[in-house]
């Protein structure tokens, strides 16, 4: 791999002085000073330690504890930092790359960086290969979306795939995270790998690892490969001789044309889509969304208008503060062109496409933005009553299909699968249970019954799982991800923008806007409203803050919050909890508090981001008067709100 260091050796001993006085006086944290060492011993080239010896001359220490002050542990959700640092020291930058970024990645060993993609990359080889056996080489699928270093990270990790005995299939260019999931079930291939962070800000990248099943890594599969990951101090391999190396596949418009496809299966009543064609604006944030997406509703007879300006692939996000389509602001160049064009639905997708936001106009012709559970509620609920219109579930067979939702997720889908006479089951925050759900559902059919799953279309899916197992009918999060088959075991922007297109055609049919299809759900079931709020602590400090404050919901729990009565606490690290269907759910950060006037809360550390977030729900019985129950529930979750804050201040003095 070459040593690139040399040069900068003579200067080693000078730096090692600074840094241990650093240490002595208390501007660096000794898991700093003992991590600096590790990257040092470890990296390749002269950035590693041209960016630590320029940072501690500037006695930027601060930087450097939030750079070292953990090694980044790879996770059941991979690994996830920043790759661009708040400070770019003159090495990082060097000549400088695309969209404006550092040519090289920010080095710290709490920082997505070769020195972790390297170490990542290569303990899920060697499980895989494990697993795999003797018998054939591991197959290994690489997309990544259009984040700073994304692109550069996939190929590297191909090569170093091929260069250790496996072969790799590498996008050929940007590809949404759930077609990763489609295409390791398509290729039957053994593990996959997205080089994305979601919606995070610019500054950050990850790693995000799935299975031979298409889902996220999950026991018993999680534990080996974290043991592989974490025993590796270093991004120095020896590539195994030319005769026993992999080879590199690039997946292009044929696998793109075979999603496509599959997505059509999606639709319920096709036919509602013929006709007049319904004016939509799409925009994907500057990330994958409109690769599959506008093509794929144009194909469904939509007219498909895109943002310009947000086209443009920049990990850079220029036009937005954040890359999100929970966030309305996101949406507003969006918005304004549906104003300017007169289209009645925009649709929005985070930066790997497996987040969808959506605005609709309301019947005074004002664009309205929808929140996730919103979206979600409608489209389980058109799904739940369509399937009955048509066929897919009679009496006989309700009793076998079901929604899979998390626990943070709206009550609402509860009280829409309870009237249809379906199951619901909840899972813990994060689509790996819900993909780990669909798997246990696919593994309960009789192998001599189905075959070859994959290679069987969704029809004859459904009568398989509706007769030996659960059907899935719908599932979502209420961090605007859903998902409405099995075919793909992760969210999918792609996929829900086909189920949205379909009820918003099925409620013009009717003369309806969304909207008041919305009321109409309110109305029936009771009005529903959840709050997503978050409280952000980055760095070194703020992990511990988080961290102090989760902690103390578990060991002091409240009571009573504003002036209601705790009726029930699930405490998900603590105790032992079971899902609907008796399967226990595995121990997590998250705290559920339930107050005995029917408004509740839920606490939980972001596995991904420097925040803890705070889940508020309220809900008013079902009536006519609507306005009436949407004020008293605002009300209600205003004050809720106000006394979560106090308390957590009076936690963190």
């Amino acid at each position: 791999m070459g040593d690139g260091g040399a040069s900068i050796q003579p200067e080693m001993s000078d730096l090692a002085s600074l840094l241990d006085q650093a240490l002595a006086d208390g501007h660096l944290l000794q898991s700093s000073r003992t991590n600096i060492d590790l990257l040092l011993g470890g990296s390749v080239g002269p950035v590693a330690a041209g960016a630590v010896a320029e940072l501690a001359a500037a006695e930027e220490w601060e930087e450097l504890n939030d750079r070292f002050f953990k090694t980044l542990a790879f996770g059941t959700g991979g690994l996830r930092g920043r790759t661009i640092g708040r400070i770019v020291t003159r090495v990082e930058q060097g000549n400088g790359g695309p969209n404006g970024r550092p040519e090289f990645p920010c080095a710290g060993t709490a920082t997505m960086n070769f020195f972790n993609v390297s170490r990542a990359v290569r303990g899920l080889i060697a499980y895989t290969r494990k697993y795999v056996g003797a018998e054939r080489k591991a197959k290994l699928v690489f997309a990544h979306d259009t984040r700073h270093f994304s692109r550069d990270f996939a190929e590297f990790c191909a090569k170093v795939t091929t260069e250790l005995g496996a072969d790799a299939f590498l996008v050929e260019d940007a590809r949404s995270t759930p077609q990763l999931s489609f295409a390791i079930r398509e290729l039957r291939a053994d593990a996959g790998v997205v080089l994305t962070a979601s919606h995070n800000p610019a500054h950050d990248n990850g790693f995000k690892a799935y299975f031979n099943d298409g889902a996220q890594i999950v026991e018993p599969h999680a534990s080996g490969i974290i043991a592989e990951v974490n025993a590796l101090e270093s991004e120095v391999y020896a590539a195994l001789p030319a005769d026993q190396q992999g080879s590199v596949t690039i997946l292009g418009a044929d696998l793109d044309r075979l999603y496509m496809d599959r997505l059509k299966s999606l639709l319920m009543q096709p036919a509602l889509l013929q006709g007049a064609a319904t004016k939509v604006v799409f925009t994907n944030l500057h990330g994958t969304g409109g690769h599959i997406i506008v093509p794929m509703l144009r194909e469904l007879g939509f007219e498909v208008l895109t943002v310009p300006e947000q086209d443009v692939r920049d990990g850079r996000f220029p036009t937005v503060a954040s890359p999100n389509p929970e966030n309305g602001p996101a949406l507003k160049m969006a918005i304004d062109l549906a104003e300017k064009e007169g289209a009645s639905i925009v649709i929005g997708t985070d930066p790997d496409n497996d987040r969808m936001g959506v605005a609709v106009r309301d019947a005074s012709g004002t664009m309205r933005l929808l929140t996730g559970n919103q979206i979600g509620s409608l489209m389980a609920w058109y799904r739940a009553k369509t399937a009955f219109e048509i066929g897919w579930l009679n009496d006989t067979t309700r009793a076998r299909a079901l929604f899979v939702k998390t626990y943070v997720t709206t009550e609402l889908q509860s009280a829409i699968a309870n009237h249809f006479g379906i199951g619901v089951v909840d899972t813990l925050t994060g689509f790996k249970y819900i993909a780990g759900k669909l798997g246990k559902y696919e593994d309960a059919i009789p192998a001599d019954k189905k075959g070859d799953y994959r290679s069987l279309d969704e029809d004859t899916t459904r009568k398989l799982r509706l007769e030996y197992s659960r059907f899935f009918l719908f599932g979502g999060e209420e961090s605007y991800g859903y998902l409405g088959c099995d075919f793909v075991r992760d969210k999918d922007g792609n996929g829900a923008a086909v189920m949205f297109a379909e009820v918003a055609a099925y409620a013009l049919s009717v003369g309806k806007t969304l909207v008041d299809l919305l009321d109409d759900i309110y109305v029936e079931f009771g009005y529903h409203e959840e709050r997503g709020k978050s409280m952000v602590m980055e760095g070194a400090d703020g992990a511990g803050k988080i961290q102090a404050l989760a902690t103390s919901y578990s060991t002091q729990p409240p009571v009573e919050v504003d002036g209601s009565a705790v009726s029930r606490i699930r405490d998900f690290a603590t105790q032992d909890l079971f899902d609907a269907e008796g399967d226990a759910l595995p121990k997590e950060k998250m705290l559920f508090v339930d107050l005995a006037d029917g408004r509740s809360f839920a606490v939980r550390p972001s596995g991904t981001e420097p925040k803890i977030k705070f889940y508020l729900f309220g809900k008013a019985a079902p009536t006519a008067d609507l306005p009436a129950s949407k004020a008293k529930v605002a009300g209600a979750l205003d004050t809720l709100w106000s006394a979560i804050e106090a308390d957590a201040a009076a936690r963190l003095a």
